[in-house]
């Protein structure tokens, strides 16, 4: 198969769960030191830095991910028509830095910190141990009517 017939199906024809992993993005530093990856797919919510591009610099919040276009838009990036109309800039994935993560996805974080999302933490089961009926009082009390009766 000729090599840009292959690059063309990864690109254009590509399935949805392909055209998903490539809106894959790199994380900051500090959320790498975090959850120990260095990338990962974006969603709504995210705080991105954009790191190529006519944009350059910006940060901002991600605010709609096309999987067709393999690119985000992000609140506040706009671009101005001829007749004054605005409209929104896709972005592609890969020229983003991920500085800040939505939590909302209780799933996702739990990936990321490397726990099996599905499973439930395992009970321990607890030692019985068996517990002095008699209180220090009652005990006390009982020694001060044995000496009282001698």
């Amino acid at each position: 198969m000729k090599p840009t017939k292959m690059r063309n199906q990864l690109i254009y024809h590509a399935t949805f769960n392909t055209k998903s992993k490539q809106l894959g993005s790199h994380l900051s530093k500090e959320l790498q030191k975090k959850y120990a990856k260095k990338s990962i797919r974006v969603i709504e919510g995210d705080t991105v830095k954009i790191v190529r591009g006519e944009f350059k610099g910006v940060d901002g919040k991600i605010s709609k991910v096309s999987t067709q276009k393999s690119s985000v838009t992000i609140e506040g990036i706009k671009k101005e028509k001829t007749k004054g109309d605005k409209f929104d800039v896709y972005i592609h994935a890969s020229n983003l830095l991920v500085t800040g993560l939505n939590t909302e996805d209780k799933w996702r974080i739990a990936k990321l910190e490397g726990k099996t999302p599905g499973e439930k933490p395992k009970k321990i089961p607890e030692k019985i141990v068996k517990k002095d009926t008699t209180s220090k009082e009652t005990k006390v009390a009982k020694t001060q009517k044995k000496e009282v009766e001698k």
